[in-house]
């Protein structure tokens, strides 16, 4: 298959790479067809981590089920799934207090597992055209009939969008009050739109990059107040 892979700083190339296939009963194989460079892959094309060479990039790719192992029951072939960047056996202890993100088994000695990230696991990312999906019960989320259509939504929902969802869970956002969103890039602009859809009255996105709020004013959904320059 062809594979995004990461040499040397700032130097990546798509080449030939061994076929991602079934290795345990647990994983399913997918057909990925979309996929989104998040900002933290930045910093590994930038040799700010320390990634190997060779590693395949990305963690947010859907797709569609190509295979299944023999314990793989809740997803089927033809599905089509989108995975977190995280990768969870979905059995232990942090598991079962909600902090699916630090789990204790997919990368012995460390806490969490991610697809083509930098100390996040021996895992290959998504820019490739298979991707092996561990534990794929737990980690693939089933997709809509309609997903094929709509691959740029659903690949919103790997990474960038529960991001952003998530920040308004943990500031405990509410109905009727007021937000202020640090931070115009995607995550923010997802926390900002996540923070209307929870009901808030007034939005307020600060940054100073006028692409980004004029990307924020398209979206309509909140008051912007623009500082273009924070120095």
């Amino acid at each position: 298959m062809q594979a995004l892979v990461y040499e040397d700083p700032l130097e990546v190339r798509v080449r030939p790479v061994a076929d991602a296939r079934i290795e345990r009963p647990t994983d399913a194989l997918a057909k990925l067809t979309s996929t989104n460079i998040c900002g933290s892959d930045f910093h590994m094309y930038a040799g700010r981590t320390n990634v190997e060479a060779g590693k395949i990039l990305s963690h947010e790719n859907p797709g569609q089920v190509i295979e299944v192992g023999d314990a793989v029951d809740r997803v089927k072939i033809g599905d089509w799934v989108c995975r977190p960047f995280n990768i969870c056996c979905g059995f232990y202890k942090n598991f079962e207090q909600g902090f699916t993100g630090f789990c204790l088994t997919t990368n012995p000695g460390n806490t969490g597992a991610a697809y083509g990230y930098a100390g996040m696991g021996r895992y290959q990312g998504g820019q490739a055209e298979l991707l092996r999906a561990r534990y794929a019960g737990f980690n693939c989320l089933r997709l809509p009939p309609d997903a094929e259509e709509k691959q740029l939504d659903c690949v919103m929902l790997a990474d960038i969008f529960p991001n952003g969802y998530h920040a308004t869970v943990l500031a405990q956002v509410d109905p009727g009050e007021s937000v202020v969103a640090y931070g115009a890039g995607l995550v923010g602009l997802m926390a900002a739109y996540s923070a209307s859809m929870r009901g808030v009255c007034v939005v307020m996105v600060v940054d100073c990059h006028p692409d980004r709020l004029r990307l924020a004013e398209k979206l309509g959904l909140f008051l912007l107040m623009i500082l273009r320059n924070l120095r």
